[in-house]
């Protein structure tokens, strides 16, 4: 990780495949019960191993033996129905052992392995199972950034009107790694007389919503604190975003980071009675999405480093959404509100009206007709070693031209998977993770990856789809 990101987000681990679930009487434990794809942790020869199994210490201690003696577990006599995951020390896990150079990441039979009936998981909430694995583990998608090979992920998508039981499996599972990243941030925390202030003071339609996230996340009192997402640690995005204002409006976007550092879910929701659609974050917030009026939004980092008093770009991004239907109404909800750090909003309404607001602590949003935004503010980078490491002006340049042509649709978002736009260094938090792009009088999103596209409206169900990233 290229520590000039500042502090990372929580490291979730991967799944390239479905988890062994738990029985469903047992609660999500803490932390989750890890799970390894173990099958490709040994020789790729081996044609049976395309499930992932669970990484038990005597599993690990088995696959060290195995290792040595140059032959491999027979898995397929363990009964893992037998197995007391409850009795089962996680602390104990040496995850340094796991040999990370033996997998073998550029398998391309990957996709194909994947145990999904029409690239689908099974159905939610039951079978949702986001393992929170402690970071050497996670390190694992890591270790295949840092070699350029390619990266399975599955992207989870979530119905649900209000939050219920899918949105606590997702908080359950997710919750120790966000805690320690909530936590272990630079600066002090703000109490939560204090948080819960400023979320009443400046978003009070969400206060209905915040109180049953709580509820349901057992009115732990970080949880509470962070989930006003009022002085949360620094995260900064790449990421690249242009509109099209007409005849068919759209907003397109590429969200560039680490896959260690994505929730990798989309959020399909009624919270306030608005329908709500978009990429989820930090359990309620949105880096993306669009409402059923036909507004859509999405951010990029603006390039101005350093942070303040404020909330934190994925709630405002889910404010915006909840309250205003026009793009007019956006820019009035932007006036006065506290934004931690800096970020590009790029805001498209289904009239084809658009902006782009530059936001950043202790100062009022700056609006402009810009339809393209990098990372960093204005024609001329206030920081330009910073811009330059990122290519923003190339990159923005490349999108100045590609709205200027006058695309379709299909071919703006085409340039979107392309060179300089699409980009690949995710072992320093610059790689493209998805493609997302909104078009608001259809009322879908379309989320792309090379040769993969996922359109998704506000009533489709839950479901999920396995992606691999190269």
């Amino acid at each position: 990780m290229n520590r000039t990101f500042a502090l990372p987000k929580p490291p979730f681990f991967r799944r390239s495949t479905q988890s062994v679930t738990a029985p469903a009487a047992q609660p999500v434990a803490v932390p989750s019960a890890p799970t390894l794809p173990v099958g490709h942790l040994l020789p790729s020869a081996s044609p049976t191993l395309v499930n992932p199994l669970p990484a038990t210490p005597a599993a690990l201690a088995r696959a060290d033996a195995a290792t040595a003696h140059q032959s491999r577990l027979d898995w397929a006599t363990v009964d893992w129905a037998t197995v007391d995951w409850a009795a089962v020390d996680w602390a104990a896990v040496d995850w340094a052992r796991v040999d990370r150079a033996a997998v073998d990441w550029a398998d391309p039979s990957w996709p194909a392995d994947l145990p999904l009936t029409a690239n689908r998981a099974p159905s939610w909430p039951q079978q949702l199972a986001f393992p929170a694995l402690p970071k050497s583990a996670a390190s694992l998608v890591t270790s295949a950034a840092s070699s350029g090979a390619r990266i399975p992920i599955t992207v989870h998508a979530i119905s649900e009107a209000t939050p219920g039981p899918q949105w606590k499996a997702l908080f359950d599972a997710t919750w120790p790694a966000y805690r320690s990243w909530y936590q272990g941030g630079s600066g002090e925390r703000p109490s939560l007389e204090a948080a819960t202030e400023m979320l009443e003071l400046h978003m009070p339609e969400l206060l209905p919503t915040y109180r049953r996230l709580v509820e349901l996340a057992g009115n732990d009192e970080v949880a509470a604190r962070m989930l006003t997402m009022w002085n949360t640690p620094a995260f900064l995005p790449a990421c690249s975003q242009a509109v099209l204002t007409g005849p068919v409006p759209a907003l397109c976007r590429n969200y560039d980071y680490s896959p260690d550092l994505w929730e990798q879910t989309i959020y399909s929701s009624q919270f306030t009675g608005r329908r709500v659609i978009g990429t989820g974050d930090c359990l309620w917030g949105l880096l993306d999405g669009m409402n059923d009026a036909g507004l859509a939004v999405s951010l990029t980092f603006g390039g101005r480093p350093g942070s303040g008093d404020g909330f934190a770009i994925p709630l405002v991004i889910r404010y915006l959404l909840e309250v205003a239907e026009t793009a007019d109404q956006a820019k009035e909800l932007l006036r006065g509100l506290p934004i931690a750090m800096s970020y590009n909003l790029a805001v498209v309404d289904a009239a084809g009206h658009a902006f782009t607001a530059f936001v950043a602590p202790g100062q009022e949003p700056e609006f402009s007709d810009a339809v393209a935004s990098t990372n960093h503010h204005g024609a001329v980078p206030e920081f330009p070693q910073r811009a330059e490491s990122l290519r923003s002006v190339l990159r923005l340049d490349r999108l100045t031209e590609v709205v200027g042509s006058d695309p379709t649709p299909i071919d703006f978002a085409a340039a979107f998977l392309a060179e300089p736009l699409y980009n690949t260094e995710y072992a320093r938090a610059f790689g493209t993770l998805y493609t997302a792009m909104y078009l608001p009088t259809e009322g879908v999103v379309e989320y792309r990856w090379p040769g993969v596209t996922w359109r998704r409206g506000f009533d489709d169900p839950s479901d999920s789809r396995a992606i691999v990233l190269n």
